[in-house]
């Protein structure tokens, strides 16, 4: 049975065991008797004792003199000042590790040795003592034992909860959390609950688990720990070895009996979080042990997506052979967009050869969450300045036409130039629109206003630019511009179609009004300016060679270009330089200017 602590904790045996044989045969009176009379000696030779001695008591008379304050011989002692938190027989702290005396005196105050040697003060319980956590961090970290009892059973911890210390007592327990078995072994040893939860529903398993120490899970499942535990998130110990990719953890755990198919609350598998933090061992042991490829987190997402979008070509080719497409395709996600959207090039290469569609499409769901309503793999590819992808993408048989906002527009808003050429050969739409944004003209003129060299390569390709000079207004007044609100679903489907006059007289464009007009008469024959370009080319003196240009009637060798290239179509327009026609027919259509035609 344990001994009960009244006040302080009593440094040696209890009463009735062997230490103090030699006083059993001394009666109840006798003993407080010699409590007195030593008492007394002690007040009456502190004065003489010299700082540091030690006065020679009896530790179980004195205690139990105390224990029975009510005794008419203590009473006539007269109350004895002891301080809080000190012994009423040394005067001292408590401690777990209390100096003891070289020798003791018998009841008549002979000496006699004392069988303990005196202990060495342990610099840890010093350190709680004092309230030291600074100290107590430098032991704990340079390796200070902290479960060892000291010759009264105490460790550290008991220290700390005795003398009140919360701080040191956080430090002892999180130095304990960190594989310390022997506490682990104690603390089961006396009924701990090893299926306790944390306020995040952490077992000790789990916490075992991520520091991936085998001998605590042992331990832990022997005394009776769940092996299929979740905490708040709905996540098995089994689970968090995958997550942080513990893998002897794992091996464990699946030994025991754990689920390799545990899915959390929103439905990630452990194999989709190894895949997802790269965890290429735990990933092929997993599988070995036929954990399912094909399910899917709260977002659809299969294990192979993630890898797709981490570009781990490892993970890839262990996955592809167990992902079922069917279930790729109702995810509403090609592993291609996510590889196309973070530029694994090397990833959509292999997908490719798997045979994983090319066209496939986000589904609108997914859509929708793009402002852009991308859909097609190649957009990602385009939007991402990506020349390689784009390239092996359109060898593939990508169809450059299939998405709301033409991926062509993407690449003229980059003003990549080689992107725009491998979009325009393999057939994109050179006269692109944006139906959420309608216009008189083309989309793909609107782009490039700003960059002349760019509007001249779209209309070498046979842009629309007759189109830009068609105005409804003609040489009639023009309308003030209004203020356009917000976009909202009525005024989508009423929106007034926007023409190019309209766009060139806006305030970031209409410093270029003069060079712009000038480069589209160029594709176009006998036209008529509106009102409002007029009055563009009538601000500058230098544009008025331009306005001199525009009226009819056009030079007949220019009018003759402008037919041929007609004649020709947009798709033997991107392909000119490959027709058979001779070199100064080729420069003439191509706007080469030689003596000839100039």
């Amino acid at each position: 049975m344990a001994t009960r602590v009244t006040g302080s904790r009593d440094s040696g045996h209890t009463f009735g065991q062997e230490e103090y044989s030699l006083y059993s045969s001394l009666s109840e009176d006798e003993l407080i008797q010699m409590a007195v009379e030593q008492s007394l000696s002690v007040t009456s030779s502190s004065s003489a004792q010299p700082p540091g001695s030690t006065v020679p008591t009896h530790p179980r008379a004195l205690a139990r003199a105390q224990a029975q304050g009510n005794h008419p011989a203590v009473r006539a002692l007269g109350p004895q000042p002891c301080p809080k938190n000190r012994s009423p027989v040394t005067g001292a702290a408590p401690s777990a590790n209390p100096p003891r005396s070289a020798f003791s005196r018998r009841y008549d105050g002979r000496p006699f040795p004392v069988s303990k040697p005196a202990a060495e003060p342990d610099p840890v319980a010093i350190a709680i003592s004092k309230g030291d956590e600074e100290a107590l961090k430098r032991m704990i970290q340079a390796g200070k034992s902290l479960c060892t009892p000291n010759p009264d059973g105490w460790i550290p911890l008991h220290e700390a909860v005795f003398y009140n210390k919360p701080g040191c007592v956080k430090l002892l327990l999180s130095a304990c959390e960190n594989k310390n078995v022997e506490v682990v072994k104690l603390l089961v040893k006396f009924n701990a609950d090893v299926n306790h939860r944390c306020n995040r529903g952490w077992t000790a398993l789990h916490e075992a688990v991520v520091r991936n120490d085998l001998d605590i899970i042992e331990a832990l499942i022997t005394a009776g720990a769940k092996i299929e535990s979740t905490n708040a998130y709905g996540v098995s110990p089994l689970f968090v070895a995958a997550q942080s990719g513990q893998l002897e953890a794992l091996r464990f755990l699946v030994k025991r009996g754990a689920d390799v198919n545990t899915q959390a609350n929103d439905n990630a598998s452990a194999l989709y979080e190894a895949s997802k933090n790269e965890h290429t061992d735990v990933v092929e042991f997993l599988l070995s042990q036929n954990a399912d490829a094909n399910k899917g987190n709260k977002d659809g997402w299969l294990p192979l997506h993630i890898a797709a979008a981490r570009g781990n070509m490892d993970l890839i080719e262990m996955l592809l052979p167990v992902t079922s497409k069917v279930r790729v395709r109702r995810s509403g996600i090609s592993p291609l967009h996510l590889a196309a959207q973070h530029n694994h090039v090397d990833v959509m290469e292999e997908l490719i050869e798997a045979g994983y569609n090319i066209n496939a499409l986000l589904s609108p769901e997914r859509s929708r969450l793009f402002e852009d309503k991308r859909t097609s793999v190649l957009y990602f590819a385009v939007y991402n300045n990506n020349v390689e992808a784009t390239e092996i993408l359109l060898k593939a048989g990508a169809n450059p036409n299939v998405d709301l906002i033409n991926p062509l527009l993407i690449a003229i808003r980059h003003g990549s130039i080689r992107i725009i050429q491998l979009l325009m050969s393999y057939g994109a739409n050179i006269n692109a629109y944006i139906p959420t944004h309608p216009t008189s003209f083309p989309a793909t003129i609107m782009f490039c206003m700003k960059y002349l060299s760019l509007l001249k390569l779209i209309m070498d390709y046979g842009g629309d630019a007759e189109s830009c000079f068609n105005c409804e207004y003609g040489n009639c007044q023009h309308p003030e511009q209004e203020q356009r609100r917000p976009d909202t679903v009525i005024e989508q489907k009423h929106r007034k179609v926007v023409q190019f006059c309209e766009i060139i007289s806006t305030d970031r464009i209409y410093r270029w009004a003069g060079p712009i007009i000038d480069v589209l008469l160029d594709y176009v024959g006998n036209v008529t300016l509106c009102s409002k370009l007029k009055e563009h080319l009538d601000s500058y003196e230098e544009w008025a060679t331009i306005k001199a240009k525009s009226e009819p009637p056009r030079p007949l060798v220019h009018l003759c270009r402008i037919k041929i290239r007609k004649l020709l179509g947009h798709e033997r327009l991107k392909l000119i330089e490959l027709l058979p026609l001779p070199g100064r027919l080729r420069n003439y259509l191509e706007y080469n200017y030689t003596n000839e035609f100039a």
